[in-house]
Formats: C-alpha cells, structure tokens, sequence
C-alpha cells in the first residue's frame, strides 16, 4: 500500500538486535510455557515462535480431516452423511473464521504497537485485485444460488438458503480485511492470531475440496438438459440412479429468471474455487508473518516501478495473441451455448493453442538461457512471500499437468487419430512443456537481483524535467512528444541485448498468461464441453477432474502474470 516504508524479509533471526526497532520498549516477545526456564529473552522468543506455529498448524490439520471426513462420508455414503450435514458445519466453521476476524479488526490491530512493520512483498496489489474480483463473482454466485433454492423452494431445504446468505458474508468479511490487513506483521497476541490465520485458512481449504467435489446442482442442470434433448429427439425421458427422483421433483419452471439462475451459476462456479485458492496464499503469508521483525538494514530506498521502456516486439506480439484469442474465445461461446455445439470450433479453439504454446515455451527457454549467460548475482535472502510464490507456481502448474495427463490416456486409449482427438493430444503434451520451461524461467527470474541502469540520478532528473514539462502549453505540445520519443529510443538502445530480450520475452507472456487466464475463467471449458474426456472416464469423475485442475490452472495464469512482472521489473 502506498506511504508505508516496509523492507525485504529477513528470517536470519540469530541475531535478532539486527532485525529490532530502535524502539526495544515496543517489542512485544512471545512467550511459550514449555520454554519459561531460557536464560535468553530472543531463544525464549524464537523457541515460543516455533511453537505457536507448530500448534496452529496442528490446529488446521485436525480440521481440514474432519471436513474431509464429513465431505467423503458424503460422496461414499449419501444416506448417512448428506449435503446439508457438511454444509452445517461449512457454515459453523465460516461463523467461527467471522467472530476471530471482526476481533482482530476492532481488537488486536488496534492495541498499541500491534503493527511495528509492515510486509512491502505481501499482498501484491494483483493478488488483492484478484481477491476482491473473485469475491465479488463469488457473492454474485451465491445471490445465483440463493435465487434458484427460492424458485424451486417447494423441494429445497431452508439449508439452500442459509448456506449461501451466510457465505456472503463470510466473503464481504473476509476480503475487506485481506484489503486492508495482508501486509501486517502483527506483534501481540501471537498465537491467538496464528490460530485464528490458521482456522480460516483450513475453511477455505475445505471449502474449495466442497466445490470441486459437489456436482449436485451440475447433475441436476445436466439431467435437465438431456431429458429436453432426449424429448427433443423423441426418446424416453433421462434418468441418473442418484437424481432421478430429485429431478423429477426439482424440475426448474420453464421461465426466464429460473434460467438465468442455471447459468448464471454454472458461469460464475470456477470463480469460488479461485477465490478459496487466492485467499489461503494471502493468509498463509499474514501467517508467516505474525511475530516477525523486520530489519531496518534491508528498507529498500526506491520501490521497483513499473514503465513501459525498453520492450518493443514483446508487446506487438502479445497484443496480437490477445487479440486473436478475444476473437476466438468469441465465436467459442456463440457456438457451444447452441444445443449442439459445431466440431469446428473445438478445432479452432485447440488449433490456437497449438500455435501459442510452442512460441511461449521457446520465449521460457530463451529467457532461461539468457539468465545462465548473465553474471548477475542471486538474490539469497529468505523471504515467505517469494517462497510462496514459488510453492503456488509449482503446486498450481500441477493442475492443468494432471488435467492433461488424464485426457492423454483417454485419447490414446480411444481414438488418436481422429482430428480432434490428435489436436487435443498435441495441446495436452505442448501444454505440460509450456508449464514447465515457463516454470523455469520464472523461478530463475525471481531470485535474480534487481538491475540498475547506470545513471540513474540522471534519469530521475529527466523524469521530473518530463513532469514539468507536462504542465506546458498546448503549443510546445510537438516538441514534447518528440522529446519523450527521443527519450524512449535512448533508453531503448541503453540497454543491453540481454536485458532487452528479457524484456521483450517476459512482456509476451504476460500478455500471453491473460489471454490464457481470460479464456477459460469466463466460460471456455472445451475439457469439459467436447465430450470426450466425460465419456471415457463418466460425469462424475471428470467433474471432479475438471473442477480440481481447472481453478489451479486458472489461479497458475493469474499468479504468472505477477510472477513475470516482476522478472520484466527486476530486467
């Protein structure tokens, strides 16, 4: 956030006089029982620190198995354990993650000298956008959800009402003070608040294995349909072994508003799962950073900026990518919202792809080869965010691997040679080397230190002479454009070929990653809507498939974009 000086993470903490304010008056130490016999006040602190943590881990464990647990008796054993049972205790967990935060917004952030330091590399202004967009397409799926239970309110329980209503405001909560409180690094009430981090990271969690796992309402919307196909086409109505009743009791009215709410839903669906995704990482840092101590040796004085220099060809071919790709994606959604979606325009949709994917991956490799050549030194100093940022790329590429992976073996155990089927094939396998050398790269690029132009105070003198120069007459209007033109070719021919390639490459992907992350987040799901993966392996298991590994790969897009904007800020 801006106006607040916050410095680099240091967790070399064995000598912790270095990491302290000057202020030692203001220092709140933990203190742990088992350890109330150490001589040294910063032993007793780093030892009270590792226990705090280890608890509140042990904490979130307990409760993620039992939501597992509730959540498995409920796909296993439908009898026993229903939907409305897991979502009682969805919601008492979501009432109790309320009461910690409210506390912590009107009590714990607010005693003196609770926040000494502040994170400058958590909560990236990218990953707080992200977490109030997907908050808000979430409260919008819920009003969704909300407003179909009501229709059919006959053959709904008042669960499918509660639920929801309480999940909007779990998530108005929620994001508000991820907004406001992401960068703190807390320095009382230490345990109180790792727990509470903790059982709100674990309610996420189980939140998000509910939505990739509950197909009640898809199956209810999917039975719908091919009845109406069925009917269409002159045949006996569908019936599914686990809905047939429920359907034909829960049919949905054939008026407008009702539909609106079927897809509405299953548009906004891949939103939550991102969104539970995106607010863990953010609380995983608020919980790294709870107790920690921030030296004021590593305060960096200027704040990497980024501008538009420099890079030339990267931006032309990116915009040229997101371009075709909005074009595609357009004619995509016209033609499989028909009740028959064409096979031309999964062939066009892939065809894309297989275009894109090689250049992205030549682009990685290149810039990985370029890092090799460089004699810049590695930036060793620790830090929970960029460790983070590093488990996240890794962890979410995971996703769209698997996915791929799994159609790989049910085309080649079916039909390879069709076209469709070899198009998806080649995607799947350019897909997983793309993911990997772009990996690489970022990775590389992350733990690179910052470069710096010789010269700088000479363009900080002309960056204000380019201020001034702004508030000039409309007449010398000219003359400044050809100065900042001017301006733009010195800087470009001042730097390096190494360092205008890393340029030029990482702005390509960043512009390649938002197309790729536009697509399938508002509603390109070809995985799922060809046909052929769903009919290999059944509707159910590739629904869970499919809603494990789409909202990774969606979250790998998104976190990509920040990750090469920074290797672009750092070259």
């Amino acid at each position: 956030m801006p106006g607040n000086k916050v410095s680099r993470p240091c967790h070399h903490c064995k000598n912790r006089s270095a990491s302290a304010p000057t202020d030692t008056s203001k220092i709140h130490y933990e203190k742990f029982w088992l350890y109330r016999h150490c001589s040294s006040v910063q032993q007793r602190d780093r030892q009270a620190q590792k226990a705090g943590q280890l608890f509140s881990g042990l904490l979130a464990m307990n409760v993620v198995f039992l939501g597992s647990a509730f959540i498995s008796s409920m796909i296993f054993n439908r009898v026993a354990i229903t939907l409305g049972d897991v979502w009682i205790l969805m919601s008492i967990l979501k009432v109790l993650c309320l009461f910690w935060i409210i506390y912590y917004l009107l009590g714990t952030s607010r005693q003196p000298h609770a926040v000494l330091y502040r994170d400058s590399h958590a909560g990236a202004i990218w990953i707080r956008g992200s977490v109030l967009l997907f908050g808000g397409c979430s409260i919008l799926l819920n009003v969704f959800q909300i407003g179909y239970s009501t229709v059919l309110i006959h053959c709904k329980s008042k669960v499918d009402v509660v639920f929801p209503s309480i999940g909007i405001v779990f998530i108005c909560t929620q994001a508000y003070f991820l907004w406001h409180h992401s960068k703190d690094c807390i320095q009382v009430q230490h345990n109180f608040t790792r727990c509470g981090l903790m059982l709100t990271i674990a309610t996420n969690l189980l939140l998000w294995l509910l939505a990739v796992t509950n197909d009640n309402l898809h199956m209810e919307i999917e039975s719908q349909l091919r009845e109406v196909e069925r009917r269409f086409a002159g045949k006996a109505p569908f019936s599914h072994p686990h809905l047939c009743n429920e359907t034909a009791l829960c049919t949905c009215p054939d008026t407008t508003i009702c539909k609106v709410f079927q897809k509405g839903y299953i548009l906004l669906y891949p939103f939550n799962t991102e969104y539970c995704l995106v607010c863990c990482s953010v609380l995983y840092v608020m919980w790294k950073n709870v107790g920690r101590r921030i030296s004021h040796h590593h305060v960096p004085h200027t704040k990497p900026k980024f501008k538009l220099q420099g890079v030339v060809f990267g931006p032309l071919l990116g915009a040229t990518a997101v371009i075709v790709g909005i074009c595609i994606f357009m004619m995509y959604q016209i033609q499989v919202t028909s009740l028959v979606p064409s096979r031309q325009v999964f062939v066009m949709y892939y065809s894309y792809y297989i275009v894109l994917l090689p250049l992205m991956s030549v682009g990685a490799v290149i810039g990985t080869v370029i890092h090799a050549l460089e004699k810049k030194e590695l930036d060793t100093l620790k830090n929970p965010t960029r460790s983070l940022d590093v488990i996240l790329l890794m962890g979410a590429a995971l996703g769209q691997i698997g996915m791929c992976y799994f159609s790989i073996v049910a085309l080649v155990a079916s039909d390879p040679r069709d076209l469709l089927n070899s198009l998806i094939l080649s995607y799947s396998v350019l897909l997983i080397l793309q993911n990997i050398t772009q990996n690489i790269f970022i990775i590389d690029g992350l733990h690179r230190e910052r470069f710096t132009l010789p010269g700088k105070e000479e363009d900080t003198k002309e960056e204000q002479n380019r201020e001034d120069q702004r508030r000039m007459s409309v007449l010398e209007l000219g003359q400044e454009l050809r100065k900042a033109s001017l301006s733009y070719i010195h800087s470009y021919s001042h730097l390096s070929w190494k360092r205008r390639a890393l340029r030029e490459i990482s702005f390509f992907l960043v512009l390649c990653n938002i197309i790729l992350w536009v697509m399938p987040t508002f509603g390109a799901h070809p995985v799922f809507e060809n046909g052929l993966e769903r009919s290999f392996y059944g509707y159910s298991t590739w629904f869970v498939i499919v809603n494990f590994g789409l909202p990774l790969g969606v979250f790998y897009r998104m976190h990509s974009v920040g990750g090469l904007l920074e290797v672009y800020v750092t070259a």
